[in-house]
């Protein structure tokens, strides 16, 4: 299973606030029917390799627009095949390592 962090940015707006294009590319990620979370800085999405990039670039297409003609898409791939891990398994391990050295 993968986890993977994308940012869909689209560039040349004419102005700073993204979030409604944005929003187009979160809300195909959220009916995917993939797991996501959506973060400050990206979503997150968990599922099969070739899934979660298909939904990738549905994501990357759904914010193209008539006011928005250029999009860069940031992609990081967690590819672990030796066992299951969810990114909820990742930040629980992080956090297990602070509470060890804090004691």
């Amino acid at each position: 299973m993968a986890i993977v962090e994308v940012s869909v940015v689209p560039v040349g707006t004419g102005s700073t606030s993204l979030s409604r294009y944005i929003a187009r590319a979160v809300k195909v990620a959220k009916e995917s029917g993939l797991k996501c979370q959506l973060t400050p800085m990206g979503t997150i999405i968990e599922g099969d390799l070739d899934e979660v990039l298909e939904v990738v670039k549905r994501m990357h297409e759904a914010t193209f627009s008539e006011e928005v003609r250029r999009v860069v898409t940031t992609i990081k791939i967690d590819d672990r095949r030796d066992k299951r891990q969810t990114a909820e398994d990742k930040v629980r391990a992080v956090e297990e390592s602070l509470g060890a050295r804090s004691a």
